[in-house]
């Protein structure tokens, strides 16, 4: 279990969840229920289920690449840790358990479930064809707030297609920042990311554009769950703040010519970012 965990980086769960945790509250506010534990719990076993397929999937399918990156060459699979076939077999479970937790759900959730596996396995392929890789996993990540909104109410809304809007821009956003370190595998190999394609500096513009879309859509959220009738007070406005604050900070810590801190912006600044933003939704939603 120890080796799978790794083998997904289950502890990266940390960046959505928050936000699928902020479209299950939004889902109680438009209904008026009270928490249905029953709901909340299969909406988190989605996130995980949905996420362990897709990084389990990568790793199968780029473990050639994986074996000969250096940094990337210690990963379970190239290092032998796990064979191919049982990672495979780990990504088709916990796919067939997604679907069936969405199936346990509602309907909506259920017969949208080959959509969201499609577009999350399909990442994987994404970097052999398009530079634009780093955009497909926002799109998947962003699933997770209008999935788990879906989840309650049983249809879309405009408020949590925002929400996702704003998970999209910050994960493609670090995304680029993060395949900064390959860019010369990346290109020697014949694969395709924004800094191959851009060179760094201007990947790094790129970011910093789309980072700014992103807190525009926080501080949209945060006056839209001021008025009724949601009425959140000084609180949201703080870890509205703090997110976007954590936006600029990482992009402090990287240059093109010096990625010794791209590690420090990209997983801890960013798992911070979400847990703090969460955490203030919440305590909004309670208080």
């Amino acid at each position: 279990m120890k080796k799978y965990l790794s083998l997904v980086k289950f502890s990266h769960t940390v960046f959505a969840l928050p936000f699928a945790l902020v479209g299950y509250f939004l889902g109680l506010m438009k209904t008026g229920q009270g928490i249905n534990i029953k709901i909340l719990g299969a909406v988190v076993l989605c996130m995980i289920f949905a996420r362990s397929a897709a990084m389990a999937f990568n790793r199968y399918l780029d473990r050639d690449i994986d074996a000969a990156n250096p940094r990337t060459a210690q990963r379970e699979i190239p290092a032998g840790v796990i064979p191919p076939n049982s990672a495979l077999f780990f990504v088709i479970l916990n796919s067939l358990l997604f679907v069936g937790v969405t199936w346990l759900i509602n309907p909506v959730c259920f017969y949208l479930s080959p959509v969201a596996l499609l577009i999350i396995l399909g990442y994987s392929y994404s970097k052999r064809v398009t530079a634009l890789c780093h955009f497909i996993l926002g799109v998947g990540l962003s699933l997770a707030p209008v999935g788990a909104y879906i989840a309650v109410v049983g249809k879309f809304d405009v408020l949590p297609v925002i929400y996702s809007a704003i998970v999209f821009f910050w994960v493609s956003g670090f995304d680029i920042i993060y395949a900064l370190q390959d860019d010369a595998f990346d290109k020697s190999q014949g694969l395709n990311s924004i800094p191959v394609w851009m060179g760094r500096t201007r990947a790094l513009q790129l970011s910093n554009l789309v980072h700014i879309f992103c807190g525009i859509l926080v501080g949209i959220v945060a006056y839209k769950l001021s008025a009724p009738p949601f009425y959140f007070g000084v609180l949201h406005w703080v870890g509205a703040a703090a997110f976007i604050g954590l936006l600029i900070y990482q992009h402090t810590l990287v240059r093109a010519n010096d990625l010794s801190k791209v590690n420090l912006a990209f997983f801890t600044t960013n798992g911070i970012a979400s847990v703090v933003y969460g955490s203030f939704f919440l305590l909004n939603f309670f208080l």
